[in-house]
């Protein structure tokens, strides 16, 4: 397991939208950042970790949390359309041609998760090792949902979603389990990185469980997750 050489990429542009300045806003105490920051550095089989930003100030606050940022990234990869693949393929890269280092897999680690914690970070390396899977990826379960609850609104009227939904819904219990990524982990071979592609042919689950997947993606989540992490360190 310690062979699997593993290079996380905390992804942190600096032109949010949704909320302003929201990779260093202040959550429970801390910039958001360093939630994601102390997970890495806590990580018992990450092989080196790293903040790739376009933004001085997050730069700054990330190496005051004790973060490495080897380098500012590219205008190019910091634009609404860049990718999260152009940005580790280039950590990669620069890591190679400037440190000389390669890695047999890459972790995406985004700070709008910072529930999630070095455990988890190892979990799903743990679980690549086991497996030699292409890709592992944090998930939550999701509670009482089905496709055929699904709908779409015609005007007003209510139709299905899935053409083949009977009349009556099925019971909750009849239900199998559906799972969603949570965001909070993504982890893929390198040659598959390197290949433009996230998941590969062979792609394995971390489960996680809900209290500890939230997804900051608008300001009521920040808020409401704030106001909860707050209270808890407060008992």
């Amino acid at each position: 397991m310690n062979d699997l050489k593993v290079l996380a990429v905390i992804t942190a542009r600096g032109g949010s939208k949704g909320i302003p300045r929201k990779n260093i806003k202040d959550l429970a105490g801390k910039p958001l950042i360093a939630w994601t920051i102390e997970a890495a550095q806590g990580s018992k089989l990450l092989t080196d970790y790293l903040v790739s930003t376009d933004d001085q100030e997050i730069a700054d606050i990330s190496r005051q949390c004790g973060a490495p940022v080897p380098f500012m990234r590219p205008a190019e990869l910091a634009t609404d359309t860049a990718t999260s693949m152009g940005v580790v393929q280039h950590a990669l890269k620069w890591q190679e041609e400037n440190e000389g280092k390669t890695y047999d897999a890459l972790m995406i680690l985004q700070p709008t998760s910072p529930l999630r914690s070095s455990q988890d970070i190892d979990g799903c390396i743990e679980k690549m090792a086991e497996t030699d899977c292409d890709s592992v990826m944090s998930m939550v379960k999701l509670t009482d949902f089905a496709a055929k609850k699904l709908k779409v609104l015609d005007g007003d009227k209510i139709r299905p979603w899935m053409e083949d939904e009977g009349r009556e819904s099925s019971s909750r219990q009849a239900l199998g389990d559906v799972y969603k990524r949570n965001c909070a982990v993504y982890l893929t071979k390198t040659e598959r990185i390197m290949e433009g592609d996230l998941f590969g042919h062979d792609s394995r689950a971390y489960v996680m469980p809900e209290d500890v997947s939230t997804d900051i993606n608008t300001p009521l989540d920040f808020e409401l997750l704030d106001f909860l992490m707050r209270r808890k360190l407060m008992k």
